[in-house]
């Protein structure tokens, strides 16, 4: 099956980027609490649910795979780009790191103990989303967790530069509803919700779902 254009366009959009990237973006020591607060609640359920690794989806340098380690966490990351995964090894030697797609995870059934897609999903097509929440039950074991965070809105955005490069992938900005009802389709419970107005450095509305797999009868 060929590969998806806009996949093609992500990868090359943030293989340009990607030094730049880590020069701009911040750690997560400087995440607004709410944001710290989610991820470090995620780990915590993760820790006592015991059902396996966490798959960071996304995860560019790695930074926030590192943060969830730091939190006790056996966690890894997947990325669509080599050059962001390059910077992510350089970075974090000890963390188990590689490209991939959440279009179609090289994950087993109900092996993970927890998804993050953190700030990940907004350059998928609405289209495709189905798909990855899908990909997202699949591979999580029953009684997991999925963290997703990200932008919201009724938009399409089309940018020419991102990071200060030459970008050509596109953003799609989606209610927050229609994404929980994407993960509730795909069979998954929501468990909880956290929306955030625009603020800071962030100039966008933007929110946190944290699910859940059910667990087996």
């Amino acid at each position: 099956m060929a590969e998806p254009s806009f996949l093609a366009a992500v990868r090359e959009s943030y293989d340009t980027v990607a030094a730049a990237y880590v020069e701009r973006v911040p750690p997560p020591a400087a995440m607004d609490p709410l944001s710290r607060a989610m991820l470090a609640a995620f780990a915590e359920l993760v820790r006592t649910a015991g059902t396996g690794p966490v798959a960071d989806l996304g995860c560019g340098p790695g930074r926030v795979t590192a943060h969830l380690a730091g939190l006790g966490v056996s966690a890894f990351g997947v990325d669509l780009s080599p050059e962001m995964i390059g910077l992510a090894r350089l970075a974090y030697p000890e963390l188990r790191l590689h490209e991939g797609s959440m279009t179609a995870l090289e994950m087993g059934d109900d092996e993970l103990g927890g998804v993050l897609a953190w700030y990940s999903t907004h350059h998928t097509p609405p289209e495709w989303l189905r798909g990855v929440c899908a990909e997202f039950h699949r591979t999580l074991a029953p009684g997991g967790y999925l963290l997703w965070g990200d932008y919201v809105g009724d938009e399409r955005l089309r940018p020419t530069r991102g990071y200060g490069r030459p970008v050509t992938y596109e953003s799609y900005l989606l209610p927050l509803d229609r994404v929980a009802g994407l993960l509730e389709e795909a069979g998954l419970v929501v468990t909880a919700r956290l929306e955030q107005e625009p603020g800071g450095r962030v100039n966008r509305p933007r929110a946190c779902l944290l699910a859940r797999k059910p667990e087996r009868a």
